[in-house]
């Protein structure tokens, strides 16, 4: 059987919450983690300065992500950055039977979440956030909760 890593934490905070606050699961997710918002940000076509304030790590730091030669440790909150994004590129391709999955994130949008923005400059400008209001959007849209 194939080896299938989570993004899903391991602990959950004291609110009962997930958080990725242990450095073990850290340590465990940083790699596939970065690989899969490289991979995500090729998709949406992102430009390496959108795709680095997207994930929260420096231009240098994206370069080698990018380049699949990095072997840091995200912390807690660009791995939150991370799930974020997976769940939204996730959630674009369950919408979208089409290429509009990869191309909806850099078409402005008039929803309440985006401000007339499109959705990568709005979760860039909106931090957290609204990468997580993004991301409860996409999966109102497919009749979720």
């Amino acid at each position: 059987m194939e080896n299938v890593v989570s993004l899903e934490p391991t602990a959950t905070g004291a609110s009962g919450l997930q958080d990725f606050a242990a450095e073990d699961d850290r340590q465990r997710l940083s790699s596939v983690a970065a690989k899969a918002v490289a991979r995500l940000a090729t998709a949406w076509k992102a430009s390496n300065a959108d795709a680095a304030a997207l994930l929260g790590v420096s231009g240098s730091t994206w370069d080698r992500i990018k380049a699949d030669r990095w072997d840091g440790v995200l912390n807690q909150d660009q791995l939150t950055r991370a799930s974020a994004l997976i769940g939204i590129f996730k959630g674009l391709h369950l919408l979208f039977a089409d290429d509009m999955s990869d191309r909806w994130p850099k078409l402005v949008n008039r929803g309440p979440v985006f401000e007339h923005k499109t959705p990568i400059d709005a979760m860039i400008s909106g931090g957290i956030p609204r990468m997580l209001e993004t991301r409860q959007y996409i999966d109102a849209l497919r009749g979720g909760f």
